[in-house]
Parts: structure tokens; sequence; C-alpha cells
């Protein structure tokens, strides 16, 4: 007979187990053209499904970017090449087959939905075209066309949409400058310096001339839970501006790890942040500004985060270096360490938190 510890203690293992939550992530990985779904709960990741992307016989097709629909029923991924432009396909939730796809942009990258789904915002991040000013892509979902090709500065990176969704925010990469478009007007409300000690806002949309002066070098902008605040990936500077919505005003500038990257929120307001030449995570604490920890990632060239909805787990793509696999990092928001690992394929990029459902039994 078993003693009675270990029987307790697969009693609490069962039903801990019959209570878990399954998370579900898709991701594009750029160089390989694949779609991955994966699947993470206490037992581990589980790389569910591989789909291919390739839409260019002669080349990679280079996924980039990825957005889920909140309603769980469709997905988008934007591709960055093309000839010679990139383009935006709906895939369906249900088979993983392409629902629909529109031409955008010279190498489209980062793509953000509206809140209800309807709208998909894509920034035309142009990294093979001139230095020139570059847009904003605005795709209605239920048919797939481009409704507006929105002007706005040079290299667009990091498209993403206050909760409330009547703005969208972008960065552009060699203009050191923050993007508001309103979301209902389709065009540009206002715009940020972000360059230390040049800070200021303005109304209407920018006037640049080509970049290349760029001592910020800002590649993500993102929203606060709430709205009222945006924070800004200062990649060159190693710095993260929070900028006030409301007054359009910097609040402060907090100092950041090697190549600050992308950045995520979390409903209680911690902010994560990847740092792209450092090879690894930082996750804030926004009310003190105070990096909580810094955890390394899997392998080096980290790149997209994700968060879940209940604010427990954040998932981080690493691209790897030439034919090395890619890698997902699960990291545990309580404990701040790292609670699972996998591979993935070659250069794993953007990343969307798909669902949460009851743990496969």
């Amino acid at each position: 007979m078993l003693p009675r510890r270990t029987i307790l203690a697969a009693i609490m293992l069962i039903a801990s187990l019959a209570q878990a939550t399954d998370y579900l992530v898709y991701i594009v990985c750029e160089s390989a053209d694949r779609i991955v779904r994966a699947r993470f709960n206490p037992t581990g990741i589980h790389l569910e499904k591989e789909i291919s992307t390739s839409a260019i016989q002669s080349d990679i097709s280079g996924p980039h970017g990825i957005a889920a629909d909140p309603a769980h029923d469709a997905y988008y991924v934007i591709l960055g090449h093309g000839r010679p432009n990139g383009s935006a396909l709906k895939y369906s939730s249900k088979n993983d087959k392409v629902e629909g796809q529109v031409a955008l942009g010279l190498f489209p990258a980062t793509a953000a939905l509206t809140p209800d789904g309807t709208f998909l915002f894509v920034v035309n991040f142009n990294l093979h075209g001139d230095m020139v000013p570059s847009s904003v892509s605005v795709i209605e979902t239920s048919q797939m066309l481009e409704i507006a090709r929105i002007p706005t500065c040079t290299m667009p990176h990091g498209s993403r949409v206050n909760p409330q969704g009547t703005k969208q925010y972008s960065a552009c990469m060699m203009d050191d400058l923050l993007v508001e478009i309103d979301t209902n007007a389709l065009r540009v409300a206002r715009y940020f310096r972000l360059g230390k000690g040049t800070e200021q806002g303005f109304s209407g949309a920018p006037h640049v001339m080509s970049g290349m002066n760029a001592a910020c070098s800002p590649t993500w902008a993102q929203p606060s839970s709430d709205g009222s605040k945006i924070y800004v990936a200062c990649n060159k500077s190693n710095e993260i501006v929070e900028v006030d919505v409301s007054g359009w005003k910097l609040l402060r500038r907090i100092p950041a790890r090697d190549g600050v990257y992308n950045l995520a929120i979390t409903g209680d307001n911690r902010l994560i942040a990847t740092n792209k030449r450092n090879a690894s995570i930082s996750i804030y604490d926004l009310k003190s500004g105070s990096e909580l920890a810094r955890i390394p990632t899997s392998t080096t060239v980290v790149h997209g985060v994700a968060v879940s909805p209940d604010n427990k787990y954040a998932f981080v793509t690493s691209e790897g270096v030439g034919t090395k696999p890619g890698k997902l990092d699960v990291v545990d928001l309580a404990t701040l360490k790292v609670a699972a690992s996998a591979d993935l394929p070659p250069q794993a990029a953007g990343i969307a938190f798909w669902k949460m459902e009851p743990a496969h039994q």
C-alpha cells in the first residue's frame, strides 16, 4: 500500500490539473515561413501545429507580425516580403486556412486589431526601400480591404491600439517620433518628439525629411492598461519614455537594458520589455519605475512578448542566429522565473495570445 503522504500528493496533483488552464499562442517564424500554434499548461509547452505561410516560390515570404481576433475565430499574419510589397493574410482559427489576403506597403511589420476586431492597423516599415517617410495601412477585416494608407514618418514600427479602440500608436525609428492616429477619422491626430532634451508634443501630421539622425531609435509604442499613458522603447539610447496622453507631455524616462525592443503591459500595470542585444526580458513596476527582474532568454536576439489575460504568464520569442532554432520562453509573472521553454523554427518573431481554455486531461 502506498504511503498516506504519497496518496495525498497524488490527489492534490490530480486536483490541480483538473483546475488548470491551457494557454494558447500563435507565433510566426520569419525565415522559416511558418506559423506555430503553441499550448502551455502545467505539463509544459506543446507545439500543436505548424502552418506554412510561403507565398513566393523563389524567396521567403518573411512572416513578421501577427494579431489574433478577440472573438478567437481568426488571426492575421503579416508577410514582409512580396513583389515588392508585403501583404496581410486572414486565417481561420478553426482550420488554419487562408480566408483573405490584401497587399500592403513595403515590408509591413507589426499589426494590431481594434478591440472589436473590425480594423487591423499595420505599419509599413519599409525596411528595404529608400529612407523616406512611410505609412500605416488600415484594413477592414471582414472583407480584407485596405480602406486607408496613412502617411506617418520614417520606418514606423510597433503598432498598438489603446483599450478604448479610439487611437493607434506607432513609433518611427529614424525620426524619433511617437505617432497617434485617430481610428475614427483615420488620420494622424498628434505626434511627439522623443529625443532627450527635445521632447515636445504637436498636433496634426509630422513634417519630416529622411531620417538617420535618431538618438532614441524607437521600436515600440505600448499604451498602458487604461490608455492614459504611452510607453515607448528607445532601442538606441536604452530608455523607455513615458508620455501622458491627456497632456501629451513627457512624464519620465525609465532606464532600460541594452537594445530594449518590444513592450507589453499587464492588467496590473507591470511593463515587460524584451532586450534584443541583452538576450533578456525586464519586468518593471510602473509605480516606482524600478526593474523588478531581468530574466535571461533561452537564446539570443529576443523579439516579441505577449501577456496572458489573467496576468499570470508572459510568452517571449527569440529568433536565434542562422540555422539555430528560435525559442519560446514562458515566464511566470508571480515567481519572475522561466516556467518552460521550447524550440521553434528559425527566426521566431511576432507572437499573439490567442485564448485560454480548460486544460486537456
